[in-house]
């Protein structure tokens, strides 16, 4: 059973992890600003999200020591706050983009 929530959560890391990819090569690709607002925003909240599941990953699955204990809240804090930033911007320049059309 715990092996089966193992792979979920690492499969869902991947697929996050190669939407932040995608993402990324979209942000770079893309001229107009707020498109790549918008594609870094999407870029943040793949990444906060991939960084959660390591997090909660390392804090619960894994029986650690005190470093990999430390290594997770951190990683946490940083997923989350990429998340928040991620959800702030989105609403933020896809409001940019209804506006111009």
């Amino acid at each position: 059973m715990l092996d089966a929530v193992e792979y979920a959560v690492f499969g869902l890391f991947f697929l996050l992890f190669a939407y932040t990819v995608y993402c990324s090569f979209k942000y770079r690709r893309q001229r107009d600003a707020d498109l790549r607002g918008l594609y870094q925003a999407r870029m943040n909240i793949g990444m906060g999200g991939a960084l959660t599941l390591l997090a909660l990953n390392i804090l619960l699955l894994i029986p650690g020591t005190n470093v990999s204990f430390a290594v997770g809240i951190v990683f946490l804090l940083i997923g989350l706050y990429n998340l928040y930033a991620g959800a702030r911007n989105h609403a933020l320049f896809s409001g940019r983009l209804r506006k111009k059309q």
